[in-house]
């Protein structure tokens, strides 16, 4: 293999998330670029010998051509729909011209890029496939060749599709549809994805080329549905089709039942309208593999989830933001008034054994206290356009910067010491949720929980005002409950206590 190194931006995405180990395991060395070092760098593969980690953005040229200079070739996998939502089609426009003069500029070799599997005479195309198509045409307009695989819906463990299916089939017995489910499409696995990725490398003749990938069925969406059930040994789901709900009733009804925003749900529902199906399979001569079925693709997916091993997840492609006043630094009447909540307890157990539970905390495993009301917090804030709870992938290794877990981000992991967590719930302010283990030696540790909310306008005090009663009996009973989960004694506590700033910042703050 050549020395210089391959390219491969949206790195902390779902596909680039799989495709990473995959050619580092081919003997590549890769070039991973995302907006967050902090979030490369907690990746599994991110202290692996044969990468480097660079931190860009395609919507900044400058950085772009860094992450670009030196490099063989270059995998383009960006897509600005969960960044810039409704405004993601002119972001992509702009990304993509980018990432041509970069390529140029820079002497890249070639460009592989994994598009949308549909016809741009399609006249019913959604927004979502056509800004797929306009971002090839772009690409390959360019002086560098660039490969394009159209993909059509892709299966499994976390991508944005997969969820969407299990969490339509496991929570409804019965379903009204769109005419949407009897469309046709071609769905393949990631894992067959990821292969046509790795190989288009080693096989010149694809430079340049446009390939249709598909799985071997070509079925209905509500064939679909029915396999799920059938492989997650669920009784038969009855699907009544009603003719006038549009996609995007379909997305809002989509985003109450799962954690797929419904910003989401809604460009890949459009997508549904159109049939996508390949029209021709050149690939398969030039890269043969073993294509998994649906049922086959639906099976390994479950297994992944039920074994808690999903590799990356459609979540984890958010942009991490760390709230203005959480920085170091600024003058003490900067930023406002930031309200904070904080209990500690003591308890005979070691740091570690601490950090075991907390660094795990949420998603199914849940918050050791007071379930049923992070339930009801989680449908309040999903009846109002939150994502609420469920969004995330469960993760042996612990939680990692820039995960997402329910309604909240991961902002700093530092074990096994402080978790902080950043809400991305719909409330009239901004959160963090802060976890601090401060050993005290001979296997005791005092754990502490802080809440600081950093209020927009009256109706952010009224809302820390109104919740403020529930934190305090929710954050003790936390800790109390993290002590039993420990199997050691609670030696202490939980005693309420004026929170300080971590790493001496010198926010301003405010006591209830």
């Amino acid at each position: 293999m050549t020395s210089r190194p391959i390219l491969v931006t949206g790195a902390t995405g779902y596909v680039g998330g799989r495709l990473i180990p995959a050619l580092l395991e081919a003997g590549y060395g890769v070039r991973a670029m995302g907006r967050s070092l902090d979030k490369l760098a907690c990746r599994p593969w991110a202290h692996h010998k044969q990468i480097e980690l660079v931190q860009g953005d395609v919507l900044d040229k400058d950085s772009l051509k860094n992450a670009v200079k030196d490099c063989r070739a270059a995998y383009y996998l960006v897509h600005s729909m969960i960044a810039q939502k409704e405004k993601f089609a002119e972001a992509d426009r702009q990304a993509a011209r980018n990432m041509v003069d970069a390529a140029a500029s820079e002497g890249l070799a070639r460009i592989i890029y994994l598009g949308g599997l549909a016809e741009a005479q399609d006249k019913a195309l959604s927004k979502h496939l056509q800004s797929r198509i306009e971002v090839a045409d772009i690409l390959q307009s360019g002086s560098v060749p660039t490969t394009d695989l159209r993909a059509p819906m892709i299966l499994g463990s976390g991508s944005a599709s997969f969820e969407i299916l299990r969490y339509l089939v496991e929570h409804l017995p019965v379903m009204t549809t769109p005419r949407w489910v009897f469309s046709l499409n071609q769905p393949i696995a990631i894992r067959n994805v990821v292969h046509y990725l790795v190989e288009c490398l080693a096989h010149e003749e694809t430079t340049g080329q446009t390939y249709d990938i598909g799985g071997p069925d070509v079925l209905t969406y509500r064939k679909l549905l029915d396999i799920y059930a059938e492989e997650a040994n669920l009784r038969k789901r009855w699907v009544i089709p009603v003719p006038v709900l549009t996609p995007t009733l379909s997305a809002y009804w989509i985003h109450l039942i799962s954690p797929v925003p419904a910003s989401i749900a809604l460009p890949l529902t459009e997508g549904l309208t159109s049939e996508a199906v390949c029209t021709e399979n050149r690939i398969q001569s030039i890269i043969p593999q073993k294509l998994l079925s649906c049922r086959e693709a639906i099976r390994l997916a479950l297994d992944r989830v039920q074994q808690q091993q999903v590799d990356s997840c459609w979540a984890d492609a958010g942009e991490l933001i760390e709230p203005e006043w959480a920085h170091c630094g600024d003058a003490d009447w900067a930023g406002g008034t930031i309200l904070k909540c904080g209990y500690r307890a003591k308890i005979s157990a070691p740091a570690e054994a601490l950090w075991d539970l907390i660094h795990k905390i949420g998603g199914r495993r849940g918050y050791y206290f007071g379930d049923s009301l992070w339930r009801l917090r989680g449908w309040i804030d999903r009846l109002v356009g939150g994502s609420g709870l469920g969004r995330g992938s469960a993760n042996r290794a612990g939680r990692y910067v820039g995960e997402a877990v329910d309604f909240w981000r991961v902002l700093a992991v530092e074990p096994p010491h402080r978790l902080v967590l950043s809400s991305e719930m719909k409330a009239p302010g901004d959160a963090l949720l802060e976890f601090q283990i401060n050993p005290m030696g001979d296997e005791r540790s005092e754990l502490e929980l802080t809440s600081r909310f950093m209020p927009r306008g009256l109706s952010g005090f009224i809302y820390w005002y109104a919740f403020y009663p529930f934190h305090q009996w929710v954050f003790a009973g936390m800790l109390k409950s993290i002590a039993k989960h420990s199997g050691k004694a609670l030696l202490q506590g939980p005693t309420r206590f004026t929170p300080k700033l971590h790493d001496s910042c010198t926010l301003p703050t405010s006591e209830i």
